[in-house]
């Protein structure tokens, strides 16, 4: 067992009433927790600023700053959104129940405590904590490694940066769910984290590929999947990375599928990756134009490798929303990816 989960829990009770937090103290102490208290919402937001809790115990019914207030402010903060909160409260309505809920809370337990339910409840929320933990970690670590393989490779720029800014507004257009939008974003910076295993020889090289050379290189597809095949929360975005350079017409890599067959959620992501990389400077080219990027876009539904009604959307959404929201943007502060010439 690693240090992180062997070292004890810290449980933060905040309750206005000493009583009741002496209760709760009294009870999860014996559960060999560590406990701090607190006697108001500040007071809670400045212990836990010092001493990351694993959980907190938090009273609803509190003058000033109330529990729910207090929620809202740790979920929206990134160093404190994993901490479980479960919610104490005498009251048993569900307005209140819909309240916590809609502000983050993780749980209710009702006054007077039940020690069983009490010790239950914390010690699942405890545990779920640890593994979302080192899932946020390993996800960290991929989003590191994927820089890495942009930095490694200096013709892209800022390219991920440009693609998740880009994913989030066409998939806001196209109506997409959040989960999918994030998916886009996400694949903005792991599409291409494969690459870190194509040699530099390959990767790097001026000029075009021989076919050996080829063929190594579309195995970065392959690769990125496998390297996002451990987690779960990748499930959305691993078709993105390896399918991202089919074709409409079945001539595209990995696995030459045809049409719909292509995961729709790598179809919309292709098109992003080609926008960009038509209207971003290369070390081998100047930055084309947006209406010259569609063009060439035009050109690839012609010749069957792209989608002709997704397609469509993307030059409506580009030439009607993308580029008027550019248009509102300093010409100094403009990217390749809003460039208007």
């Amino acid at each position: 067992m690693n240090s992180l989960h062997s070292e004890r829990s810290k449980i933060l009770v905040v309750d206005d009433h000493q009583a009741s937090r002496m209760t709760a103290v009294a009870l999860l102490s014996v559960e060999g927790y560590e406990m701090l208290e607190a006697d108001s919402g500040p007071a809670a937001l400045e212990c836990i600023k010092k001493t990351n809790p694993d959980l907190i115990l938090l009273d609803v019914m509190m003058p000033g700053m109330d529990g729910f207030e207090v929620c809202r402010h740790l979920k929206q903060d990134e160093s404190t959104r994993l901490i479980p909160i479960i919610f104490i409260t005498a009251l048993n309505d569900r307005r209140s129940r819909i309240r916590g809920i809609e502000a983050g809370g993780d749980d209710f337990l009702t006054k007077p405590f039940d020690h069983l339910e009490l010790s239950a409840r914390v010690k699942s929320l405890v545990r779920q904590k640890r593994l979302n933990e080192d899932l946020d970690h390993a996800e960290k670590v991929l989003f590191s490694i994927a820089k890495t393989v942009e930095t490694r490779d200096p013709n892209t720029g800022d390219h991920c940066e440009r693609l998740v800014a880009l994913g989030r507004a066409f998939g806001t257009y196209l109506n997409l769910s959040r989960p999918q939008i994030r998916n886009l974003e996400w694949a903005g910076y792991l599409h291409d984290i494969g690459k870190i295993g194509i040699p530099d020889a390959v990767l790097l090289k001026k000029g075009k590929f021989d076919a050996e050379e080829w063929a190594i290189m579309k195995q970065h597809v392959l690769i990125g999947e496998k390297i996002c095949q451990p987690l779960r929360t990748m499930s959305g975005v691993r078709p993105i990375v390896r399918h991202h350079h089919e074709r409409w017409d079945g001539s595209g890599y990995p696995d030459g599928l045809v049409g719909d067959a292509i995961p729709y959620m790598a179809q919309v992501f292709q098109l992003l990756d080609i926008y960009d990389a038509l209207t971003s400077e290369r070390p081998y080219k100047q930055a084309f134009s947006p209406e010259k990027a569609l063009e060439i876009l035009d050109e690839e539904v012609e010749r069957g490798w792209r989608n002709p009604k997704l397609v469509e959307s993307f030059k409506d959404f580009i030439c009607n929303i993308h580029l008027q929201n550019a248009a509102a943007i300093p010409e100094s502060e403009r990217s390749p990816l809003v460039a208007t010439g």
